[in-house]
């Protein structure tokens, strides 16, 4: 039998806080939705509510709309930290109905807000052939 070194994934906050999924799920759950929540309500969005697991069994993501607004259900059990929050995300762009290029936008700026960057790394070109 093969054993298997896990290592944890630090998730950085804007607060310059690192989160440890592997700690408390619930917190940190909790905290990318008030995250999501905020960015949202400050481009004039509607906020879903977040809840996990999704009443659906067998699902990662739901979206149930009512009178009174539209929730997210997230299953974060057995997950990758960062498709639990793929999935809030893309849940927030379900719920506003947003269509490319500013589900692009949006979906771009919300990992900045969770804390995720992007380096831009230059592409190097072969040396050409005579």
């Amino acid at each position: 039998m093969r054993s298997v070194k896990i290592q944890k994934l630090s998730v950085p906050y804007p607060s310059g806080k690192v989160l440890l999924p592997m700690k408390s799920t619930t917190v940190n759950f909790a905290t990318a939705a008030r995250t999501l929540g905020r960015e949202a309500r400050e481009r004039g969005l509607l906020v879903p509510g977040f809840r996990c697991p999704p009443r659906v069994i067998g699902l990662d993501r739901t979206l149930k709309r009512s009178n009174n607004g539209v929730t997210v259900a997230v299953r974060v059990k057995d997950r990758p930290w960062v498709a639990i929050l793929a999935d809030m995300i893309e849940g927030v762009i379900a719920a506003n109905r947003l269509t490319p290029p500013l589900a692009d936008r949006f979906r771009g700026e919300m990992w900045l807000a969770l804390g995720f960057t992007c380096e831009a790394v230059p592409i190097t070109r072969p040396p050409q052939v005579a």
